[in-house]
């Protein structure tokens, strides 16, 4: 997936892809024809409005508890520029610049609905902004969720009229005037209504989760690979991820976890050593046994995520939103409801998915349960504690995603004098999963640092070619089994082969890509 080629936002839906290929890639942007007409028309009728005596509200009026005050033409351009600069309220570390940009690009694309009223030349400075790179600095604390992600949008909005901080290609922090007037592009001066429409939507918490998404696409497939890895050097069977025992319970991702893990399997020595009469192991513990069906439900749920998220794409988000007939209507579109409860849907996957991970680490490690393997997997066992302590960092991160797991959209609180009395936390939602993503990369990848030792230790039996190749690849940058050594640094480098997606690939360079429900 290149960042070379433009993406253009035209009054249509941005794709997923296109929010990662500008998040993560910096893609350039443009918008289309269509776009800036569709914006161009819209604006007529705000303008038409703005000079009826009768209060509008967001045109003519305050906002939220204060939109009973009708304001002067006088004052309007001062109450846009107040607004901005009032919401832009948040506090705590920057948010990553990949949540920044994508919460640009999906802010750009519901003003170029023509839905909102503001004009093409305020879209055509956000354009211009992801093109050159320069991103606002925008704050993790601030966002209820509604009306939708106001203070990060306001702090966005605040550079787009050429005020507060950004960050410019080189990640250097400068004042937004001086990014700007460098990169040539002119600040604006926002007009009615144009305020508003900068910082009404979800597009932060949507960001985030598209992100999230694409994430976890690429971990439950590493999921699959330490899982194989696990069933292979604890001696478990391959048996139960048949077809068509899988076919009796027939939801789309346990299926996909199944082939995928008797894919990664299939020519396994280990394996084919104990497939015999003579072995006595009846069942495996529900840790290898049951790997497709909590993989296979992780799928699933994502994929509703996704259907979630597309929705949300298609959608004009705006309060109020100027009609296809041209009436300005308020509305409560902005709520992050429906992003929320996914976002914390993903979380509870993100830890169901690490905790079983873990169980199988432990049962490594344990020479009443790995079939003959070494306590801890310690070369001198009482000398030596092998991976002892690498399975307490994991219990340790596991434990941290069960309580990010804890739901964020049921944790209303009310603001705006009570007329906000009701938010929905999605924002916060999406941060937490953001933590949680990272954890679940740290936990898969002691896991497989662990089977990788544990499938050396069953030599001379030789693993399967695909959990072969995953092995050989953290042998590149670990060493294999002996006396104790610094162990954080080799749990790293195994992060850093997961995060890349290096264990997957080299599992996908023997067996082909794979499946995934998408």
């Amino acid at each position: 997936m290149g960042a070379e080629e433009c993406v253009v936002v035209g009054t249509g839906a941005v794709s997923a892809e296109e929010v990662v290929r500008v998040a993560r890639l910096g893609a350039p942007v443009r918008i289309s024809r269509d776009a800036v007409s569709a914006m161009a028309e819209t604006r007529k009728r705000i303008e038409a409005l703005a000079e009826d005596p009768k209060p509008v509200y967001g045109i003519s009026t305050g906002f939220g508890a204060l939109a009973t005050r009708h304001i002067p033409f006088a004052l309007r351009t001062q109450l846009q520029r107040s607004l901005v600069r009032s919401h832009a309220a948040g506090n705590g570390p920057e948010v990553e610049r990949e949540v920044v940009r994508a919460l640009m690009l999906l802010r750009l694309s519901t003003l170029a609905t023509g839905r909102t009223g503001a004009r093409p030349e305020v879209a055509q400075v956000y354009a211009s902004l992801l093109s050159a790179g320069i991103t606002p600095v925008v704050h993790e604390y601030g966002s209820l969720g509604c009306s939708g992600d106001l203070a990060p949008l306001a702090h966005v909005a605040l550079a787009v009229i050429g005020e507060g901080t950004v960050r410019d290609s080189d990640g250097e922090l400068v004042p937004a005037a001086t990014a700007l007037s460098v990169a040539g592009i002119a600040p604006v001066v926002l007009e009615e209504k144009e305020g508003l429409a900068l910082i009404n939507g979800t597009d932060g918490m949507l960001g985030m989760l598209l992100l999230a998404c694409e994430d976890l696409h690429a971990l439950l497939r590493l999921a699959d690979v330490t899982a194989a890895m696990s069933v292979e050097g604890l001696l478990g069977t391959d048996k139960v991820f048949a077809p068509d025992l899988q076919a009796l319970r027939p939801h789309p991702g346990q299926a996909c976890a199944a082939a995928n893990m008797a894919r990664l399997l299939a020519g396994s020595e280990i394996v084919q050593s104990h497939a015999n009469p003579s072995c006595t192991v009846v069942q495996d513990a529900y840790s290898l046994r049951c790997a497709p069906q909590v993989a296979g439900a992780a799928r699933d749920t994502l994929a509703h995520a996704e259907q979630v998220a597309s929705w949300e794409l298609a959608s004009a988000i705006d309060n109020p939103v100027v009609t296809l007939d041209g009436r300005v209507e308020s509305n409560g579109n902005f709520h992050g409801a429906p992003v929320g409860y996914v976002l914390d849907f993903l979380a509870i996957v993100v830890a169901d998915v690490a905790s079983m991970s873990e169980r199988r680490t432990d049962r490594f490690l344990d020479v009443a349960r790995n079939h003959g393997l070494p306590p801890f997997l310690a070369d001198d066992p009482g000398v030596d504690s092998g991976h002892m302590i690498a399975q307490y960092t994991q219990a340790a991160i596991v434990s941290e995603l069960k309580r990010l797991a804890a739901p964020a959209s049921v944790d209303s609180i009310p603001s705006s004098a009570m007329q906000e009395d009701h938010v929905s936390m999605g924002w916060s939602a999406a941060r937490k999963l953001r933590r949680a993503i990272d954890g679940l990369t740290r936990v898969l990848a002691i896991e497989a640092l662990t089977a990788a030792r544990a499938l050396d230790l069953r030599a001379p039996l030789a693993p399967s070619p695909a959990t072969g190749a995953v092995r050989d690849t953290i042998r590149e940058h670990v060493a294999g089994p002996g006396t104790d050594r610094h162990l954080a640094p080799e749990i790293e480098a195994a992060v850093a082969l997961a995060a890349s997606g290096a264990l997957v690939a080299s599992a996908e360079a023997v067996v082909g890509r794979l499946d995934c429900v998408r």
